[in-house]
């Protein structure tokens, strides 16, 4: 079995496609048929079950899976011994959210770039569910998390830190300077993100309690929602994080409401995955910066 022909299975077993692992891969579609052909030739043994234009793993593929992971990370684990120690390298894919991207890593990103530039960061934006399942795959080799929840199927994590929220909204906001209870919430005109945010779902959870639905004005982004807010179109609940500048600026007030629930910042990477040299520098410098920032 050769190793690229494992690096290749690996890829399609993650995301159940030719097309999206030729894409990543930057081969030809007909490249990855080819070398999965190939494995398959090798070993006797069908990989991959072909649905029209979908694909799902074998029986044997679920074996060779796990194996095939062990393989390829102990090959990096060993290029990395052998070559320049003294300065880290590789690819790191990571899963991260617009809160997290925009507000917290900015810092880790220039610390990498300059310091380590041979170690290749790709940021990718997904939510929860999203994230969890592309590190189980191995398409991420870390992901942060920003859930209540700190046990994940499948993954280890470490919690980098309480992420504080805030329910905010335009300085002349009529529940301004009121102690809130949530049933004070209802009926307010409420502003959110995208659905599969955890802060945006426990929300909207404690609000339908009372009695709900709830519908929410969604706007998408962060920023998106932070400019409806301050123009007075409604509340929003968001990390205190991304809304730092604009509350001491004055152009967004935090109203007297705590949330019932606590979100925690984790760092999450796939069980039993065997963290190589850079990466493992990444996650204490991730470590690092967010207990800096407090």
């Amino acid at each position: 079995m050769e190793l690229r022909l494992l690096v290749t299975f690996e890829k399609v077993a993650g995301v159940l496609s030719f097309t999206r692992a030729a894409a990543e891969l930057n081969y030809a579609q007909s490249s990855v048929t080819g070398q999965i052909r190939a494995l398959e030739d090798s070993l006797g043994v069908e990989l991959f079950d072909r649905l029209g234009s979908r694909i799902r793993l074998t029986e044997a593929g679920e074996r060779l899976l796990p194996y095939a992971r062990q393989i390829i990370e102990l090959s990096a684990e060993a290029r990395a011994a052998v070559t320049d120690a003294e300065e880290p390298s590789g690819t790191l894919a990571v899963g991260t959210m617009e809160s997290l991207t925009s507000y917290r890593l900015p810092p880790l990103l220039e610390l990498f770039h300059h310091r380590y530039p041979k170690v290749r960061l790709s940021l990718r934006t997904t939510l929860g569910d999203e994230t969890r399942q592309a590190l189980r795959q191995g398409t991420y080799d870390v992901g942060f998390l920003m859930e209540a929840e700190t046990a994940h199927p499948g993954l280890e994590s470490e919690v980098l830190a309480v992420e504080p929220l805030a329910l905010v909204a335009a300085p002349e906001h009529a529940l301004k300077g009121r102690e809130l209870a949530t049933a004070d919430l209802l009926g307010q005109p409420l502003l959110a993100t995208e659905p599969g945010c955890a802060y945006r779902d426990l929300f909207e959870r404690e609000l339908n309690s009372l009695g709900g639905p709830v519908d929410f004005m969604e706007f998408g982004t962060i920023e998106a929602t932070k400019r409806a807010a301050a123009a007075g179109l409604g509340i929003a609940l968001l990390p205190e994080i991304t809304v730092a500048a604009e509350l001491a600026e004055g152009s967004l007030v935090r109203l007297d409401w705590e949330p019932p629930f606590t979100l925690r910042t984790q760092l999450a990477w796939r069980s039993g995955k065997r963290l190589p040299a850079h990466v493992r520098l990444f996650a204490e410098q991730a470590r690092k910066l967010v207990s800096e920032q407090g």
